[in-house]
């Protein structure tokens, strides 16, 4: 359970950053400063990469426990066409899929965590902009807010949590962005959420073959990132572009952060739905390869 918990936990702190990462634009927007403050952001993002290296190994462990547990508890050794059948390994298949459930729970509360967070985010962020103008170089601003944390604490007190009237504000403005590119930030955040989920859960299905079938987690991810790659983000960047010259106001860039924080939270409900079928169409396609 402290392994699973862990896991809830990183998985949590992955998508509590990539939450934050909306806040940028709206950063680069108000400083006029996208460059820069999509570059100091990638310092932040590499802690949602260590938490991701961290979490993938320790979900697989988790997976492969429940795989050694049900063959050890037949002799081992078992077809796995056999071995399925078998309801002592079918108690640890729904034990697994509750605990991998639990997990995918931990990248919802992640999203809530995060979206709450945007507004001090913003805030804290555009001062780290400013104070990494005046110093220059990225090392020596680490240093000196660890150094000297005051300034820190400073910042942390002019924080300020999104009020109901604010957003209230922005949800009642007239929808600015296309409603195409919001239903796909769904279905792009459902399914990173549970690509490497569901590959793992069908190795369970698939034991015998399972690291094929966790290598096959690209064949769902690579769904999301070809919608990524040719809508959400190309359309998220013009909106961002066009506030940048002029073209749009500074509340179609606050809209558009509200609403993709919405559907990357609808996203993470979305994997819950779909992490069940995505790991069957990968243990077929496991099946079709061996």
């Amino acid at each position: 359970m402290d392994r699973l918990l862990i896991v809830a936990v990183l998985t949590a702190v992955i998508h509590f950053i990539n939450t934050l990462t909306y806040s940028v634009r709206l950063s680069g927007v108000r400083t006029r400063r996208l460059a820069t403050a999509i570059s100091l952001f990638n310092v932040i993002f590499l802690l949602a990469s260590t938490a991701n290296t961290i979490q993938a190994p320790l979900l697989a462990s988790i997976v492969e426990r429940a795989i050694n547990i049900g063959q050890a508890q037949i002799g081992g050794g078992a077809p796995s066409g056999h071995l399925l059948s078998l309801p002592v390994y079918q108690e640890q298949l729904v034990l697994l899929e509750h605990q991998i459930r639990y997990v995918i729970a931990g990248a919802s509360v992640g999203t809530v965590l995060g979206a709450a967070m945007i507004p001090a985010f913003v805030h804290i962020f555009i001062r780290a902009i400013y104070l990494f103008e005046e110093i220059g170089s990225v090392p020596r601003m680490i240093g000196l807010v660890i150094i000297s944390p005051r300034r820190m604490f400073r910042l942390s007190r002019q924080v300020n949590f999104p009020g109901k009237n604010s957003l209230g504000s922005i949800n009642a403005l007239r929808l600015t962005i296309p409603k195409k590119f919001l239903f796909l930030n769904i279905i792009v955040t459902g399914v990173y959420t549970t690509g490497v989920i569901s590959a793992l859960y069908a190795g369970a299905l698939f034991p015998e073959f399972r690291s094929t079938a966790a290598l096959l987690s690209a064949v769902v991810n690579g769904i999301a990132t070809v919608l990524a790659a040719t809508v959400v983000d190309p359309t998220a960047a013009a909106i961002t572009d066009e506030a940048l010259r002029g073209e749009r106001s500074e509340e179609d860039v606050k809209q558009m952060v509200l609403y993709l924080t919405i559907t990357r939270l609808l996203g993470t409900v979305f994997a819950q739905l779909i992490f069940i079928p995505s790991a069957y169409f990968i243990k077929s396609v496991a099946v079709l390869l061996v």
